[in-house]
């Protein structure tokens, strides 16, 4: 257990969000549609781009200037090193539990439920410290450092 929590508080298992009260982040956590899961919560994000609604849409409009840096959501997955997140084409963010996005409690329901969404999370994390060390490794030798 140990090691999850060291390996989840690495640069890939962070994010930034404009902190403020009322932020999406608190949003994303405290929303019980969400529960802070990052796959239902990149759903939200997928779905502002194009002027959809999600269980999150008013706290992303409070942070709209936020998100519209950005301009879409390839914009957004390609700047966070999330493309493990997503189908190919940016329109599909895959689910890491369950079948569809906000129909049902989101916490898992079982403990092999749990451990099937831990692993998912796990394995997200691993592949976007990938990316992110990769892309460090480059700029570094792309400078001459």
């Amino acid at each position: 257990m140990e090691k999850y929590v060291r390996d989840f508080y690495t640069i890939g298992g962070m994010m930034l969000f404009p902190q403020h009260r009322y932020s999406f982040n608190c949003a994303r956590g405290c929303n019980k549609r969400i529960c802070d899961r990052w796959d239902y919560t990149l759903e939200c994000i997928r779905r502002y781009y194009p002027g959809g609604t999600s269980p999150l849409s008013r706290a992303m409009e409070r942070d709209k200037e936020f998100f519209d840096l950005f301009v879409d959501c390839k914009g957004f997955v390609d700047f966070f090193f999330l493309q493990d997140c997503v189908d190919e084409h940016y329109e599909k963010v895959n689910l890491w539990l369950g079948e569809s996005f906000f129909e049902k409690n989101p916490y898992p329901h079982s403990a092999s439920e749990y451990l099937a969404w831990i692993e998912a999370e796990y394995d997200f994390l691993r592949k976007r410290n990938r990316r992110i060390e990769e892309f460090c490794r480059a700029s570094l030798e792309e400078s001459g450092i």
